[in-house]
């Protein structure tokens, strides 16, 4: 399997901002960076940014993304 390579870089997030993504991180049992991961692949996607070949597929261990909206 190819190795994805990341980049590193400092974000700056406001008290509460990163106290809801980790709480949200913790409820769906993921590290705070994957949920930021998460939040950001998912923005991409819904957005129809990403190439194809760059969206992740679901697995059988992977929390399913279609929540019910309100």
């Amino acid at each position: 399997m190819a190795e994805k390579k990341t980049k590193s870089f400092i974000l700056r997030v406001d008290n509460d901002t990163m106290s809801a993504i980790e709480a949200w991180a913790a409820d769906e049992f993921r590290s705070t960076n994957g949920q930021i991961q998460w939040i950001i692949t998912e923005a991409l996607r819904k957005a129809k940014r990403l190439p194809k070949k760059s969206q992740p597929s679901q697995t059988a261990g992977s929390v399913s993304s279609e929540k019910s909206e309100s």
